[in-house]
């Protein structure tokens, strides 16, 4: 892409309105324009980004789930009939906004802010027997909730993107099987997104879905909202709000000798058991012909969170620094010239077509700037490695090639720069 045709522009300043790095990182590299408190829209090089996370996402979940896509409003009924619809503190509904709409249709529906109400009765409608168990569903949505406490940019919003998969088991032990597979595969997502030597998993209460622990996935951060107690030796942590003496006594634990760290949670599983089988009546009829209860197993993770966790962790001073597995772009080409018809633009076209070519992504800085303003916004946008064409660079043998993540660089032939990213097409 031509960073000339790429429309949206990089800011100096930072936003009055934000206080953490994500947003203010993301807001002025030009990733995410903010609608209202907690509400952003993706702009073109967020969006790259955020598809990149949930890519990664599906490909894992695909292992062991099938995706599928539910609606967003879903009715009233099914959330009564689980207790849930005067419980949840930050459940939203729609409505109509005006008289005109009103006349029309006077109808309210629960806007989803999670999907257990919504699964069950489809997974009970085609899962009925022995034989159809295990079953998984994953989908990736936006949902939307009546935070409260909507700051801290993407790490905590009223709409975000989010990755719910419901499995569904004939006992116990089936679900316990699954459960910790699904741990594995959470944890290989973190370490392919670039997260994954500092997040751990971490015990934490099960809420209104059980009474056994739940798990989250805390990756350490001074921007996170939860304080962990990290056992390094053992690889585990525990969520603050369970390290009592009841716990550590169950458990055979000593938390004053663990580090207490921040931490942002990333993603979550639940047993849920039979909580929402029973609700619906959702049984099974065994080999026996015996009907049997459901149980059931939850699993999230928060791309948009996610993402704004990245920031958090990796950029610096001078702007954003993206793991190569999710950056918007693999490299970004600049050329030091205003003139079309030099050598230097000559050159940096050259290497531009053969990046498209061999299908590099490549955003290629082609704007009348000056040399400072190019390098200062290729710093803020993050990319993992520049290539700078220029007069001087062409005099020193070839362009200038250099790592986000460091400060220095080198000097290579433009056929080394070819060999490293391009490949034949056929």
């Amino acid at each position: 892409m031509r960073q000339s045709k790429l429309y949206t522009k990089t800011r100096k300043d930072a936003p009055k309105d934000e206080v953490s790095t994500n947003a203010i990182l993301l807001t002025r590299a030009g990733y995410i324009h903010k609608e209202m408190a907690g509400v952003y829209t993706m702009l073109p090089l967020g969006l790259r980004v955020l598809t990149k996370i949930e890519n990664i996402i599906r490909r894992h979940m695909d292992e062991i789930g099938n995706e599928l896509l539910m609606t967003a409003l879903s009715p009233k009924e099914t959330w009564e009939k689980t207790g849930r619809l005067e419980t949840i503190d930050v459940l939203m509904k729609t409505m109509p906004a005006n008289k005109v709409s009103e006349d029309k249709s006077s109808a309210s529906y629960v806007l989803g802010s999670t999907h257990e109400e919504m699964i069950t009765p489809i997974a009970q409608e085609y899962s009925r027997s022995y034989k159809d168990l295990p079953s998984a569903f994953y989908q990736i949505q936006t949902k939307f909730r009546n935070e409260a406490r909507a700051k801290s940019g993407l790490l905590r919003g009223r709409e975000f993107r989010m990755k719910d998969l419901y499995s569904f088991h004939k006992n116990a032990d089936d679900l316990n099987v699954y459960y910790d597979e699904a741990k594995k595969v959470y944890m290989n997502i973190f370490n392919e997104v670039g997260i994954g030597a500092d997040t751990f998993i971490t015990l934490a209460g099960g809420g209104d879905f059980t009474k056994d622990f739940s798990h989250e996935f805390q990756t350490l951060c001074d921007a996170g909202e939860d304080t962990i107690f990290l056992d390094r030796k053992n690889n585990i942590a525990y969520n603050k709000e369970v390290t009592d003496e009841a716990t550590a006594k169950k458990l055979g634990v000593d938390f004053t000798k663990m580090e207490q760290v921040r931490a942002c949670e990333i993603g979550n599983i639940f047993p849920l058991n039979t909580k929402f089988s029973k609700a619906f009546d959702y049984t099974y009829v065994d080999e026996t012909g015996t009907k049997q209860d459901v149980y059931m197993g939850c699993y999230g993770i928060g791309p948009t969170r996610l993402m704004g966790v990245v920031v958090e962790k990796f950029a610096d001073e001078k702007g954003l620094i993206w793991p190569e597995s999710i950056a918007p772009f693999s490299v970004h080409l600049i050329v030091l010239s205003r003139d079309k018809d030099g050598e230097a633009y000559k050159v940096a076209e050259k290497i531009y077509e053969a990046f498209n070519k061999s299908h590099v992504e490549v955003l290629f800085d082609d704007r009348e700037a000056s040399a400072g303003e190019k390098f200062a916004d290729s710093d803020l946008i993050g990319i993992p490695m520049r290539v700078v064409v220029s007069d001087k660079s062409l005099e020193k043998g070839g362009v200038e090639l250099k790592e986000r993540k460091v400060d220095a660089s080198e000097i290579i032939t433009v056929d080394q720069l070819l060999q490293m990213y391009t490949r034949p097409c056929c």
